[in-house]
């Protein structure tokens, strides 16, 4: 009997947050084992990240819905001018939730938000993707939204079915992939690539999702951070090593791995 495959999506978050990740992310691609990039539409690297993906059309993106800003000293605001789910400030909240380490935070679900607004807003980052982008294949959220939140919810499954933009992996038979293991944040550069080695050497088969966030170690991304999460510039720098590591490139070639993305699900190109 032949062996069952290993299917493996890998997922790079947020490009257009920072110019260190959006050079990161197409590098992961390029050099790496990542073959979808989930796309932010109101932060500030947007028009470099078009450029980016333009001279690299092969890469699968997907909306990456963004109704938060979590870092401390940088934010973004939203693309429809929205009242309801901004902060004093006009930015977007911290979080969707309260977070260990703010007790005195506003959060987005302790405003009295509006779905008319939700729904602008969500619209406009869709249609300011898809105007550049426009083969992405998929939809996915920024720090997650209020899954639990029937209002909510509602908006999003709406968006993304009025633009054909749901892909269920878990539909389709994927399972999460934790290629550094529990607690990866705090790992080292070195400590993700060896985890990553070993993990993938003992892959069962299966369908595979591993969802991590790359960028450069940077003086741009080293004054990025919030409580909780200070070392981000560290952290992600490993995710690049780990992903266009050549022994992991062997070990995925040597296994038969094969490297999918969202569209590759979407159009049905997986076989078994």
């Amino acid at each position: 009997m032949a062996q069952q495959p290993i299917y493996l999506l890998v997922r790079a978050d947020d490009i257009g947050f920072s110019y260190a990740a959006n050079l990161a992310c197409i590098d992961v691609f390029n050099r790496g084992i990542c073959r979808s990039v989930e796309r932010m539409a109101a932060c500030p690297w947007f028009p470099g990240a078009v450029r980016l993906l333009h001279a690299n059309p092969a890469f699968d993106v997907g909306v990456h819905l963004t109704m938060t800003s979590e870092w401390d000293n940088f934010k973004w605001r939203p693309l429809s001018g929205a009242q309801s789910i901004v902060n004093a400030d006009g930015y977007f909240h911290h979080q969707y939730r309260k977070r260990d380490g703010y007790p005195d935070e506003i959060v987005f679900e302790g405003t009295v938000w509006t779905p008319d607004d939700v729904e602008k807003e969500f619209r406009a980052q869709i249609e300011l993707i898809r105007k550049h982008i426009p083969w992405v294949s998929h939809l996915t959220t920024h720090m997650g939204f209020l899954r639990d939140d029937p209002k909510f919810k509602a908006v999003v499954d709406r968006l993304t079915a009025e633009y054909d933009l749901g892909v269920d992996l878990t539909a389709s038979g994927f399972e999460r992939f934790r290629g550094f293991g529990e607690n990866s944040q705090a790992r080292s550069a070195a400590e993700k690539v060896q985890l990553l080695r070993q993990n993938l050497e003992t892959l069962a088969p299966c369908r595979w999702i591993f969802v991590d966030h790359p960028a450069y170690d940077h003086p741009e991304s080293r004054a990025i951070h919030h409580p909780g999460y200070e070392h981000v510039a560290m952290d992600r720098q490993g995710v690049v090593d780990a992903w266009t590591d050549r022994q992991v490139l062997g070990i995925i070639a040597a296994r038969g791995i094969q490297l999918v993305s969202y569209a590759n699900v979407r159009h049905g190109k997986l076989t078994h």
